[in-house]
């Protein structure tokens, strides 16, 4: 049975629990606050969406949205990007910080695309970690949200939730993962694990942040074991 939302009222008044948060309930509160959570990285086909992920990392979805339209207007598939001048990219980049790194692994990802797969994007964990500049989130990321699988990808936010929630004492982004899997199973939350990290990206950009948690605002807060005391 769903549980309601809590009404906002100042984390103090609220004793929050000791033990780790139940993740069905923190699963139906968050689809209701973020019913439209998707991926961020503007993309139109699985291409962009694996190379706008590798592009992310370290920096915020929004200027990847900035150059994106850009780069996929001059070089559109991997064909294209495979044969661009590394230079070149690297000045359209530039923004991004690390223009010849970011340059140099997206144009061999494209270029192992058009060797190993005949241009397509595999729907294969080990086939995508395999790829010049993917890991396991960003495999991930792309086959939760293109392919359809169920699947968490974790990121700064997701690991930072996981650990305020009681979910989790890891830092390490695999036993995060197996950590808060386990956790859904064993509180029978729904089987939604990409909408799950979906919506645990966008509570941490625009609630539970890193150096100010607003709990006072967080329809989790009597769920939350760190509630009014987040560090």
């Amino acid at each position: 049975m769903s549980q309601a939302a809590p009404r906002r009222t100042p984390a103090g008044s609220r004793t929050a629990p000791r033990g780790a948060a139940d993740a069905a309930a923190v699963s139906l509160r968050l689809a209701a606050e973020h019913p439209g959570a998707r991926t961020e990285l503007d993309h139109r086909d699985a291409f962009e969406l694996l190379v706008a992920t590798v592009l992310s990392a370290q920096t915020t979805d929004a200027r990847v949205n900035s150059l994106t339209p850009a780069l996929f207007g001059r070089w559109p598939d991997p064909a294209a990007l495979a044969a661009a001048p590394e230079e070149e990219v690297a000045a359209l980049l530039r923004p991004l910080g690390m223009g010849p790194t970011r340059a140099r692994r997206v144009v061999g990802l494209a270029a192992a695309l058009l060797r190993d797969h005949g241009g397509e994007v595999p729907d294969d964990q080990a086939a995508l970690e395999a790829l010049p500049g993917v890991g396991r989130k960003t495999a991930h990321v792309v086959r939760g949200a293109w392919f359809g699988h169920e699947l968490l990808a974790v990121d700064t936010h997701v690991g930072r939730l996981a650990r305020r929630l009681g979910w989790t004492a890891a830092t390490d982004p695999r036993a995060v993962e197996e950590d808060v899997v386990a956790r859904v199973a064993a509180d029978g939350a729904p089987g939604e694990l990409t909408l799950l990290g979906l919506r645990l990206i966008l509570h941490g950009r625009r609630v539970c942040t890193a150096r100010a948690p607003r709990c006072e605002d967080c329809v989790l807060a009597n769920l939350c074991p760190s509630a009014g005391v987040a560090a």
